[in-house]
């Protein structure tokens, strides 16, 4: 198991910016791929984002590609998700996830962490 921790939640206006990061803990990092996913209010959890082990390789979801970017620093044990250009249906609980394959943390993470709020107003 790893531990996860999240960071850098908050409010903004749209088409403000947000920096999340999640560090993690107990394991290798540079043994996981990692996630991200979100939960707005009423809906499913749904998938944002994931990086293979080395950064190598990433996949985001249709309505965040070119706004949300993910990244890794192993040497920090800490991946990030650099939120941009963001609206109100961007609102949510982000997640952190880690697995260990990349298809893995896509469609069913092994490890969460406790979530981090964030909040777009018009």
């Amino acid at each position: 198991q790893v531990q996860l921790i999240e960071a850098g939640g908050g409010s903004v206006q749209a088409g403000g910016s947000l920096r999340l990061s999640c560090a993690a803990s107990g394991r290798t990092f540079r043994n996981y791929a990692m996630g991200w996913f979100r939960q707005a209010p009423g809906k499913e959890r749904e998938f944002v984002a994931a990086i293979t082990w080395n950064g190598a390789a990433t996949y985001y979801r249709d309505s965040v590609k070119g706004r949300f970017t993910i990244s890794r620093d192993n040497a920090k044990n800490t991946v990030y998700l650099q939120l941009s250009r963001l609206n109100v249906e961007d609102t949510a609980v982000y997640y952190c996830a880690a697995s260990s394959t990349f298809v893995g943390v896509q469609i069913g993470p092994d490890n969460w962490g406790q979530g981090t709020q964030v909040t777009v107003s018009p």
